[in-house]
Order: C-alpha cells, then sequence, then structure tokens
C-alpha cells in the first residue's frame, strides 16, 4: 500500500507521460524516489489516510479462478509477483479446466472471483446458459488478443468464402471468440450455423484437436494460436485485431452479492487486478511476466512461445516473423459500450429474446465507475466517458442503436 501512494504520487507529477516517469525512476531508484517525495509531501500522513479510509478487510483468505491462457496474465501474475500481497490479501489462483467450470464453481461459491470471458457476467446475469444471479465486472483483463488459426491443410484456402462445411473450435458458446468468429464468417457471406460447424472446446484442448483432425481450425485464446505455429500444426489466419482493433477478451469477475457482502475486500482485489494490469500494458515489462506465468502451475508452457505472444513478436506459420506489439493489450477500463455490442450480438444469434434493456444491462454488469474511481486512486489514467462507437471490419457500430444494429445485418437468426 505503501508502494500503491508513492506510484500514484510519482504519476501525478508526470502527468501522462509514462517514458519521463520510467526514466526518472530508473535514474534515481525507488528508494531515492520515496525519499524525495518524503521531502515535498506528508507522505506518512497521506500512507496513513488512505490505509484508514480502505477498512478492515472482511476476508483475507480468497480463491480465484483461471483458465490456463494468456488473457488471464494480470489474474495469474498478481500472485507470484506479489500484486495481492500489496493489497493484504491471499489468493490462490486456482486453474481451471474450462468456461463451464469456472462459471459453475463461480455460481456454488466455490470461487470468490474469477478470469472470465467478458460476455459470461452478462449471461449469467441474465440467465442465458445457466441460472440467473447478478454478476459484476469491474475490470477488463485484455483487449485483443485472439487469432483465427487454421490446419496447414488449408494453407490455399484464404478466402473464409472457401471455409463451408469447416469445423471450428471455440471456447465457450459465451465468448467474444464464438461471437467474432460468427461476425467475420457472416461479413463474407456465411451463415455460422449452417455453413460451418461450431465446436465448443476448452483453449487447452485445442491444438490436440486440429493436429488429430477433428477440427480445421479455431477461434482460440492465446497461447493456442501460437502454440498451433509453435509444433507445426497449424498457421495464423489474421489476429482478431484485424477485425475489431480493441476488442476486449477475458476480465475479471465476481458476483453482486460477494461485492456487496465483502466490500473492502472487494475493494482491495480490484486494485490488485488493476495495478497487475496497467503493469502488464508496459511493454518493457512483458518478457519478465513470461517468465513468471509459464510455470506448470499457471499456464505450463513455453516461455517462447509466451513471449511471442506478449512481445508481438512472432512466427506466423506462413514462413513469416510478424511484429505486432498489440497483438495482446492490457486494459482494465470496462467501456459501457463493450458491453452493448456484445448484447446484440447475443440478440442477433438468438442467444436471448425478446426485448433488451441494452444500456441498463450493461451499466448494471459492466462497473465503469468502479474502475475509474480505482484507476485514478492508483494514480492511472481513466476514461471521462463510459461508452464510445466502434469500427468493425469497416461497419460502424453506434451503441445508442442497439436494436437498429442488429436488424442491420442481413445474416441472423429470428
Amino acid at each position: 500500500m505503501d508502494r500503491m501512494v508513492e506510484s500514484a504520487l510519482v504519476r501525478g507529477m508526470f502527468g501522462h507521460s509514462d517514458m519521463h516517469r520510467r526514466q526518472f525512476m530508473k535514474l534515481v531508484g525507488g528508494g531515492t524516489a520515496a525519499a524525495a517525495l518524503a521531502s515535498l509531501f506528508p507522505l506518512d500522513s497521506i500512507k496513513a489516510a488512505v490505509k484508514e479510509s480502505l477498512g478492515p478487510l472482511e476476508k483475507t483468505q480468497l480463491n480465484v479462478g483461471f483458465v490456463p491462457i494468456t488473457c488471464a496474465t494480470p489474474i495469474i501474475m498478481a500472485h507470484p509477483m506479489g500484486f495481492y500481497e500489496r493489497y493484504g490479501l491471499d489468493v490462490s489462483v486456482i486453474k481451471t479446466a474450462g468456461w463451464a467450470v469456472a462459471r459453475d464453481k463461480s455460481l456454488n461459491r466455490e470461487y470468490d472471483a474469477a478470469h472470465m470471458l467478458t460476455p459470461m457476467p452478462l449471461a449469467m446475469t441474465l440467465g442465458a446458459g445457466s441460472t440467473p444471479e447478478p454478476f459484476i465486472m469491474p475490470a477488463v483483463e485484455n483487449i485483443n488478443g485472439q487469432a483465427i488459426v487454421l490446419h496447414n491443410d488449408h494453407l490455399d484456402k484464404r478466402d473464409p468464402q472457401q471455409w463451408k462445411g469447416f469445423i471450428f473450435g471455440v471456447p465457450f458458446e459465451y465468448s467474444m471468440h464464438n461471437f467474432l468468429l460468427r461476425y467475420y464468417v457472416a461479413e463474407h457471406g456465411l451463415d455460422p450455423d449452417q455453413d460451418i460447424q461450431i465446436r465448443v472446446i476448452p483453449p487447452p484442448e485445442m491444438v490436440a484437436n486440429l493436429r488429430a483432425g477433428n477440427i480445421d481450425g479455431f477461434l482460440s485464446p492465446d497461447p493456442f494460436n501460437q502454440r498451433a505455429v509453435f509444433e507445426r500444426i497449424g498457421f495464423i489466419h489474421l489476429l482478431t485485431k484485424e477485425i475489431w482493433d480493441g476488442h476486449p477478451c477475458c476480465a475479471f469477475a465476481t458476483s453482486a452479492r460477494f461485492a456487496r457482502e465483502n466490500p473492502n475486500t472487494y475493494g482491495a482485489l480490484l486494485r490488485a487486478i488493476i495495478d497487475a494490469t496497467q503493469y502488464s500494458s508496459d511493454p518493457a515489462n512483458r518478457s519478465e511476466i513470461a517468465e513468471a506465468i509459464a510455470p506448470t502451475n499457471y499456464l505450463n508452457q513455453p516461455v517462447t512461445v509466451i513471449e511471442q505472444v506478449l512481445t508481438g513478436r512472432f512466427a506466423d506459420g506462413l514462413g513469416g516473423v510478424q511484429n505486432v506489439p498489440d497483438r495482446i493489450d492490457f486494459d482494465p477500463f470496462p467501456w459501457h459500450s463493450m458491453a452493448v455490442w456484445i448484447l446484440t450480438q447475443m440478440k442477433r444469434w438468438g442467444y436471448i429474446e425478446g426485448d433488451v434493456d441494452y444500456q441498463q444491462i450493461a451499466r448494471d454488469v459492466y462497473l465503469a465507475t468502479d474502475a475509474q474511481t480505482v484507476m485514478r486512486e492508483l494514480g492511472y489514467d481513466a476514461p471521462e466517458e463510459t461508452a464510445r462507437n466502434y469500427q468493425i471490419m469497416g461497419k460502424t457500430f453506434d451503441y445508442t442503436q442497439p436494436e437498429a444494429y442488429v436488424e442491420s445485418f442481413a445474416i441472423r437468426r429470428g
């Protein structure tokens, strides 16, 4: 907590210039910086006030579930790199086989919080695919970070119109992977429910299914896209940032009940997650993070594979080496408009029916105000607004007109 206060003050002094802040810290070191701050500000009083305002933690021992993918980087690395401990928490991060298990363990209160796909808290709140229970998502974990991979047998089929009859894997029905794959093939004239097959496959099983020929390709989280290239089984057709640059992928979520019954613990956990997410967003930290999350109890992947994903310098399986620094990025802000877009795709493909109060559901589940408060408290920049329009494959998504957006698609259900 002391370091958090010092970090916030340093960030405040340097404003928006992260480069100058890092240069200053590298030049003088943390101890000298703290001493310099103490000569200008009543540091001890500030630290004491911050700690007092947080209140005692209702719980300190927590179970947080994660699925072993690079999208969970902040939730995972916060454990070996001490971010939970920094906020007084003793967190067990529990590797989980897939998203249905993560959902069910969260609903059964075996997990206090979990790494989830960004559509999951919306679906759980609405009772789509499960018993309805209000869940909240105060932080996105990563943006971008997915890819469409095809088996090497399909090197000559780069045009999606050639994919009729293909079988694709996605990690969960209520996932950005499913909705982005559907969007992509529909924009190329294919009906995802008639012209291709989409199967739910847990991420760790994607590469094995591709190798066995059970699927022709997948839209998956990393590191399994890169693992397919590493094992010379598949190639990267495209990164999903080419469909929607900056799209959300995974998130930190918990039940509304947990936050209500444990407000101080919830606040400490959110601070740890946002702090870790911001640390992950700095490319200078990515190699260190790759080492931290590679071991068996976390991702259980070669460091080389994880580094290629996190640094954005990677072999594409087509004979080239790409340099895409934002192949995956980390931004904790849960835009309401992201939730609205996801709800439009759930409506488009028949996962939810009837009248949908898009804006209210977005506000209830994606807690942008909580994120704003904590980001600013920790000295990070936070957007003033909570919604904005997007360009997705050249088409404008106007978050204020969601129903018209759904109706604008020729290929849809209902």
